[in-house]
C-alpha cells in the first residue's frame, strides 16, 4: 500500500535518483555529488527541524517515486517566535500511475506543526495544489526582475544559451555597445541600457564585504518586517557558504553600501560569470533608501562588466524598482500558507521578508552542477 513517510538517510540514493529523472538527466544515473548534497541540504544542514521533515512518497511497489523537500526556518512575528517549513523540490516519477502523488506529499507537508508553509518556487501546477489547501499567492514576491546594462552582450548571452556558435561574435558586440551605450547622456534612462558616464548617485559607496561582515547586515536590514528570519545557530552561515557555490552563475559577490555619513544603508548579494548577467539573490536597505541601494546595485554591477541583472522581487523595492528601467515577469509564484491569517496579511501587505536567502534561491539546487 502506498504511503507518504518522512525522508531517511538510507532513502537518500533513491532521491538523487528520482531527482536525475525527473529534473537532470533522464538516461545517465546520479552523480555521488548529488546524493551527497541532498542529504546536506535535506537532514544535517543547521536548523533542519525532524518535526518539519522532507518527505517521501512511497508506491504499491515499495519504491519511492515522489519526494517533497523540507527545510525549517525559524521566524518571528511581531517579536512572536514561529516555525515555518521552506516548500522546495516536489518531484514525482510515474504520474500517470498514480496522479495524486504530488498532491499527497504537498497535503502532507503543510499539515505539519509549523506555523507558516512557504515555497517561492510554485508552478502553476503547484499553486493549483497550493490553493486547494488553503494557501495564497504573493503576488508581489512573485515576479522576477531584470535590468539591461549592455543590451548587445544581453541578447548574446540568451541567444548563445541555445546556439553556442553565436559567442564567436562576442568581441563585435562589446565594441556596438560601447559605441551605443557611450552615446547616451549620463543621465540618461532607457530600458536598454546603461550609459558609459552614468553619474554616480548621492554619494553613496559600495564595498565588497566577507561573509561574516554580511552576517550582521542581515539582521540589522531586516528588523523592520512584521515577519522575518530569525535564523537557528549556524544556520545563515550555512545558507551563505552553500549559496556561494552556483558554477552556472559564477562567484558569488557581497556588497555593502554606505552613504556619505559612514551610515551603512544596505547590503546586496549576486552571482556573476564576466560578461554574463548578474544573478541577484538578495538586496537589503535601510526603510527609504531602497532606490540609492538598487542605484549602487546597477553601478556596481555594470562596473564589473554584467551585460544584465536579474533577481526575484521584494515588496519593499517596488516602488524604487518602477523608476528605474526595471523590467518584470512571471516564471514561477510565491505561496504562503499559514495558521494565522495575520501573518497572511502581514504579507499581503509586504511586511513579511521572504525569498532569495529566505526562502529556496540560495540553494545549489538552482545554479549548481554536481557532474
Amino acid at each position: 500500500m502506498s504511503e507518504t513517510r518522512p525522508l531517511r538517510p538510507d532513502d537518500i540514493e533513491a532521491v538523487a535518483g528520482l531527482f536525475q529523472r525527473v529534473f537532470r538527466d533522464r538516461g545517465t544515473p546520479p552523480p555521488a555529488s548529488l546524493a551527497a548534497y541532498l542529504k546536506n541540504l535535506y537532514i544535517d544542514a543547521p536548523g533542519n527541524d525532524p518535526e518539519i521533515p522532507s518527505l517521501v512518497y512511497v508506491g504499491d511497489d515499495g519504491l519511492i517515486s515522489g519526494f517533497v523537500g523540507g527545510n525549517a526556518l525559524p521566524m518571528t512575528f511581531n517579536g512572536t517566535k514561529l516555525r515555518a517549513g521552506v516548500c522546495g523540490s516536489l518531484m514525482v516519477d510515474g504520474h500517470e500511475t498514480d496522479p495524486l502523488a504530488g498532491a499527497r506529499l504537498l497535503k502532507a507537508f503543510v499539515s505539519g506543526p509549523q506555523d507558516i508553509s512557504f515555497s517561492e518556487t510554485a508552478s502553476e501546477t503547484s499553486v493549483a495544489m497550493f490553493t486547494r489547501l488553503r494557501g495564497v499567492v504573493m503576488t508581489n514576491y512573485s515576479l522576477d526582475w531584470l535590468r539591461i546594462i549592455r543590451p548587445g552582450a544581453f541578447a548574446l548571452q540568451v541567444g548563445s544559451e541555445r546556439i553556442r556558435p553565436l559567442r564567436m561574435f562576442s568581441p563585435v558586440v562589446q565594441r556596438a555597445d560601447r559605441m551605443l551605450l557611450g552615446r547616451m547622456g549620463a543621465d540618461e534612462l532607457r530600458w536598454s541600457g546603461i550609459p558609459s558616464a552614468r553619474t554616480p548617485r548621492g554619494g553613496f559607496s559600495v564595498a565588497e564585504i566577507d561573509t561574516q561582515a554580511f552576517i550582521p547586515l542581515m539582521d540589522k536590514f531586516t528588523a523592520h518586517f512584521a515577519v522575518r528570519p530569525d535564523w537557528a545557530p549556524g544556520q545563515l552561515e550555512h545558507i551563505l557558504s552553500d549559496a556561494a557555490r552556483k558554477s552556472d552563475y559564477g562567484p558569488m559577490t557581497l556588497a555593502q553600501v554606505t552613504a556619505r555619513t559612514g551610515t551603512p544603508v544596505g547590503a546586496f548579494v549576486y552571482h556573476f560569470k564576466p560578461g554574463g548577467i548578474a544573478r541577484v539573490l538578495q538586496i537589503l536597505a535601510m526603510p527609504g533608501q531602497e532606490g540609492s541601494v538598487i542605484d549602487a546595485l546597477i553601478d556596481h554591477a555594470a562596473a564589473a562588466g554584467a551585460s544584465a541583472l536579474r533577481g526575484r522581487t521584494q515588496p519593499a523595492l517596488m516602488d524604487a524598482m518602477l523608476g528605474r528601467r526595471i523590467s518584470f515577469t512571471h516564471l514561477a509564484s510565491s505561496v504562503i500558507r499559514a495558521k494565522d491569517p495575520a501573518i497572511v496579511a502581514a504579507f499581503r501587505e509586504g511586511k513579511g521578508f521572504f525569498n532569495g536567502l529566505a526562502g529556496e534561491h540560495w540553494s545549489r539546487l538552482i545554479g549548481d552542477r554536481f557532474d
